[in-house]
């Protein structure tokens, strides 16, 4: 489906909870958060019905993120009925890697065909720290079982951080030399707790071209939010994701489901459409879904006003 820009939207991404198992300083308050009644989370037979609403009006691809996906039960038979819909086309997943290890034989059964990792540092006190107690052996172990599988192209996603993780940029490429992985820098945000850190430590990936000039500049899908580079002779890939300092708005095809039965057009608009009501009545859930589609912004203006329009966390409405 176009929306009223001309832009063709096939891509949903679904934040199945606002919990997770690590409280990353970007994004997750230290003290955690307080848990929601059960009846006011959607279940996974009402993200069901949504997938498939969406998938009548023309979404192809999905993405079950969180907060932290992984932590919910029974996340391999949603990806499993999710793979049933004949017009979905791709199922991925974004997760912090932490209980991805003993599940992934599981979901790449189930139809899981790729994974985004989000890893900030190669170095394990630092890990531990920016996480607040993760463990980095855990998600090492995951990236190499998930390669050794064949679920792929497996995707690390960095959040690039000025004087925590910007000396390691070099160790993250190297890892594209024999391994046929994707590193992805992302740019920090200012939303939610990311906010807090932005004036310090925000740095724009474009710094990564200044100090890598050996990266070969590759060619990109047309909806791709990547500019994507490799080594001479390397397997692997590396990403720059610049959303503030050079926004792809005009090429965005998606919209994103959070937890709580909205949609939101786009991840720093003000506006969510609230479409739990409509769930167990399909005409009017794809009319809600249409409005949605159609009502997606032009433009974020991060660029301008160096914050998020958005009024939740970046774990409420998933990454």
């Amino acid at each position: 489906m176009l929306d009223s820009y001309g832009r063709s939207i096939d891509y949903l991404r679904v934040s199945l909870t606002d919990r997770c198992n690590l409280r990353c300083i970007y994004c997750m308050p230290e003290e955690g958060i307080s848990k929601r009644n059960h009846q006011d989370v959607l279940r996974f037979e009402e993200i069901l019905k949504i997938v498939k609403g969406s998938a009548s009006l023309g979404i192809k691809k999905i993405r079950y993120t969180g907060g932290e996906p992984l932590i919910l039960k029974g996340i391999d038979e949603l990806i499993y009925n999710t793979s049933q819909i004949s017009t979905i086309e791709d199922i991925s997943l974004t997760t912090n890697g932490i209980l991805l290890y003993d599940m992934v034989p599981e979901l790449k059964k189930a139809g899981l065909k790729r994974v985004n990792i989000s890893l900030d540092t190669l170095n394990s006190e630092k890990y531990s720290y920016i996480t607040r107690g993760g463990d980095l052996s855990k998600v090492i172990g995951a990236i190499d079982k998930c390669m050794a599988l064949g679920i792929g192209p497996v995707k690390i996603n960095v959040v690039l951080m000025k004087d925590f993780n910007d000396k390691e940029v070099g160790d993250f490429i190297n890892l594209t030399k024999s391994m046929p992985i994707s590193i992805r820098f992302i740019e920090l945000m200012p939303i939610g707790e990311g906010e807090k850190l932005y004036k310090e430590s925000a740095l724009s990936t474009d710094t990564i071209l200044e100090d890598y000039p050996n990266l070969i500049p590759i060619s990109n899908r047309s909806d791709s939010t990547a500019r994507l580079f490799k080594l001479k002779d390397g397997k692997g890939t590396v990403g720059l994701i610049n959303p503030v300092s050079c926004k792809f708005c005009n090429r965005c095809n998606k919209i994103r489901l959070t937890p709580m039965g909205t949609i939101k057009p786009c991840l720093h608009s003000e506006n969510e459409i609230n479409i739990k009501e409509y769930i167990y009545n399909e005409e009017l859930l794809i009319a809600a879904l249409k409005k949605a589609i159609t009502n997606k912004p032009l433009e974020h203006h991060l660029d301008k006003e160096k914050s998020s329009r958005s009024k939740k966390m970046m774990y409420q409405i998933g990454g």
